[in-house]
């Protein structure tokens, strides 16, 4: 199998996991990473939702770092629309940052 093919089949399942998180909540790229048993790998995952913009089902806006920072808004086409798209679902932001991003945070290795 090709490098490319291999990418694109960590790609795929990095989506699986995102098309997941319930709305109203959201989860990092390390938990993604834990959840494909490959946690040193969230960077790779971050890659990944670089390039989720050319797949409209995937909620990639859910998907923020460890801290709850906003870290991949500027995929988004405006600076702003990552933000609106989580105040949309009830999230509160300041400083592109979550509110309370502990209470919203959807593990999907547990995902209770």
């Amino acid at each position: 199998m090709s490098d490319k093919s291999n990418e694109s089949d960590f790609f795929n399942r990095v989506y699986a996991i995102v098309r997941q998180i319930p709305e109203g909540r959201v989860t990092s790229y390390g938990a993604i990473a834990a959840c494909l048993g490959m946690r040193r790998s969230a960077r790779m995952v971050g890659w990944a939702m670089n390039a989720a913009h050319i797949k409209p089902d995937v909620p990639a806006h859910r998907v923020v770092n460890r801290n709850g920072l906003l870290t991949g808004k500027h995929h988004f086409g405006g600076s702003r629309v990552m933000q609106q798209l989580l105040e949309n679902e009830g999230h509160q932001i300041e400083n592109d940052q979550i509110i309370d991003f502990k209470k919203v945070l959807w593990d999907p290795v547990n995902p209770m």
